[in-house]
């Protein structure tokens, strides 16, 4: 029985509570990009009466420059063993991803400002960098994680590393049983290996 829990406790880190930390470091310096530009361009640091000094506009900026900087966090630390060979694909899958995290908190601070008439700066924060954030930060990472970076990929370092070692047993072994032993989760070493 402890041995079941503990080797259930070991395959949820493995698998989610490892990468939702990781994933935690690079969302807050993200979150730190992303609430520092909005707020400096809501209160009209680089400029009065443009689009980006609005809530909406403003949001964008600040979202599209946080995007850059957790891609390349969540790229080469978060998820690392999982990233594509073809970066160009993984980073238009990622920015799909955040987008649709940011038509999330988009629309969370859009009721707040403009249906429900909380039109203060403080309010606008709450909305888009409270509410909208933690919804839209939930449904990226697993959209990150299970999908962009999902061990299923074809292209991905774990893959290839797969392909190799499989390569690797087939010089001895048959090459059927080299690809399900490179597959298949590590095994002990007995004395037949």
């Amino acid at each position: 029985m402890i041995a079941r829990l503990l080797a259930l406790v070991r395959l949820v880190w493995d698998k989610l509570v490892r990468y939702a930390l990781k994933f935690g470091v690079v969302g807050l310096l993200g979150y730190v990009v992303d609430v520092g530009l909005f707020n400096l361009l809501r209160l009209g640091v680089f400029g009065e009466e443009h689009f980006f000094q609005g809530p909406i506009g403003a949001k964008l900026a600040s979202v599209t420059a946080a995007v850059i900087v957790t891609w390349f966090g969540n790229r080469y630390w978060t998820f690392r063993e999982h990233r594509r060979k073809n970066f160009v694909l993984e980073l238009l899958e990622f920015a799909a991803v955040a987008v649709g995290g940011l038509l999330i908190g988009l629309l969370c601070l859009w009721v707040s400002h403009y249906v429900l008439g909380f039109d203060n700066l403080v309010a606008d924060n709450i909305a888009a960098n409270v509410v909208g954030l933690f919804l839209g930060t939930t449904f990226r990472f697993f959209l990150y994680r299970f999908w962009v970076y999902g061990h299923h990929r074809k292209d991905g370092l774990t893959a290839r590393e797969h392909k190799a070692e499989a390569a690797a047993l087939a010089i001895f072994e048959d090459e059927a049983e080299a690809t399900r032993d490179a597959d298949s989760p590590a095994r002990p070493v007995t004395s037949r290996d």
